[in-house]
C-alpha cells in the first residue's frame, strides 16, 4: 500500500481511477486485478507441479510425525523430581501440543496434508477434535468459509472484531490467553448446536477421549500424585504458546483496512491490504508454521498450498 498513492479507508476500497490515467474505470481496474490473480495463480502452479512430494506435503508431515514422537521424551521428563528435567517436559509437552493443535489443524483445515479428500476429513478429526477439543465442522466453516472468505470484511471475516470485547487490552493480551485451553472446549460443546447429532457425538467422543489421555498420562507415565496437579500440569502445557497464538491471530489482521460487506475489493487487493507477513520466528516456525507467520499472505491468496510450499511460492 506504501508508495502506490491509493487511500483505503476503514469504510472500504473505492475502485478510482488509476493515477496518470484518467480513462482507466472502476470496472477496468478489477479487470486489470482479475487478471494479475490469474497471472500469479499461474505462476504459483508452476511451481507446485515442479515441486517434488517432500516439498509439498512431506516437509510438514515430517515436523508433525517428529511431534508426535518426542511425547514419550515429554511425559518421562515430568517423572523427574529436579527442576531443569521436569522443565524440559514441560517445554516438549507444549510446543508439542501447539504443533499438533495449531499447526495440525491449521493444515488439516485446509486438507493440505494430503490429495485425498477421506484422509482430510480423518486427519481434521484427529487434529482439531482429538488434539485440540473443538469441532472440526465449525472449525473448518468459521476459518476456511468465514475468515479465508472474508477476510477484513465488516461483520463477516472473523479478524475484523476482538473476541472479548469487554476485556480491555492488558487483560486480553497478558491474562486471558491462560485460559484458553479451558475456554476451547467451552465454545465448542456451544457450537455442538449447530451440526448434525452424529457429528456432535462424535466430536464429543473425541474432546473426552483427547482431554481423558492426556490426564491418564500425567497420572501413569508422569507420576503425578494429585488430580489437582494433574489438572494444572495440563493447563501449564496446553496454555504454553497461548500468548503468541493470540498476538499472532491479533496482529495479522487488526489495526489493517477493513472493508464493507458491499464494497470489497478483488481478491489480491483486499489480501494484499487485509493479511501481514510476520518476522521469522523458529519456534513459531515450528509450531504454528510458516502460513501463520511469515507467509500469511500467500497463505490466503493460495490457502490450499501447505507450510512449507507457501515459504517456497514466496
Amino acid at each position: 500500500p506504501h508508495g502506490t498513492g491509493t487511500e483505503v479507508s476503514a469504510e472500504g476500497w473505492n475502485p478510482g481511477p488509476a493515477l496518470g490515467d484518467g480513462e482507466v474505470t472502476a470496472k477496468g481496474t478489477e479487470k486489470r486485478e482479475e487478471a494479475l490473480m490469474a497471472e500469479l495463480s499461474e505462476l504459483v502452479q508452476k511451481v507446485v507441479k515442479s515441486s517434488s512430494w517432500w516439498d509439498r506435503r512431506g516437509v510438514d508431515i515430517s515436523i508433525l510425525t517428529c511431534s508426535l514422537l518426542l511425547l514419550p521424551a515429554g511425559f518421562l521428563c515430568l517423572r523427574s523430581a529436579q527442576a531443569i528435567p521436569f522443565l524440559v517436559g514441560v517445554l516438549i509437552l507444549g510446543v508439542v501440543h501447539h504443533t499438533l493443535t495449531v499447526k495440525g489443524s491449521h493444515l488439516a483445515s485446509h486438507n493440505a496434508l494430503t490429495e485425498s479428500k477421506s484422509w482430510g476429513k480423518v486427519w481434521a478429526i484427529f487434529f482439531i477434535e482429538l488434539c485440540s477439543a473443538f469441532t472440526a465442522e465449525q472449525a473448518t466453516y468459521n476459518h476456511v468459509k468465514m475468515h479465508h472468505g472474508y477476510t477484513n470484511v465488516i461483520g463477516l471475516g472473523d479478524s475484523s472484531t476482538w473476541k472479548l470485547p469487554f476485556l480491555n487490552r492488558y487483560v486480553y493480551l497478558f491474562i486471558a490467553p491462560l485460559a484458553v485451553p479451558i475456554i476451547t472446549p467451552l465454545v465448542a460443546l456451544d457450537l455442538l448446536r449447530n451440526v448434525e447429532w452424529k457429528a456432535a457425538l462424535r466430536t464429543l467422543c473425541c474432546m473426552v477421549l483427547g482431554l481423558y489421555c492426556h490426564y491418564w498420562l500425567l497420572l501413569h507415565v508422569s507420576g503425578f500424585q494429585s488430580p489437582w496437579s494433574t489438572l494444572l500440569c495440563m493447563l501449564l502445557t496446553r496454555s504454553l504458546l497461548a500468548h503468541p497464538y493470540i498476538h499472532v491471530n491479533i496482529f495479522q489482521h487488526i489495526g489493517l483496512p477493513m472493508f464493507a460487506p458491499d464494497r470489497k475489493p478483488t481478491r489480491i487487493h483486499l489480501m494484499s491490504l487485509g493479511v501481514l507477513n510476520l518476522p521469522r520466528n523458529p519456534l513459531l516456525d515450528w509450531s504454528f508454521g510458516h502460513s501463520l507467520i511469515s507467509c500469511h499472505v500467500e497463505h490466503h491468496l493460495f490457502p490450499s498450498l501447505s507450510d512449507n510450499m507457501c515459504l517456497k511460492v514466496r
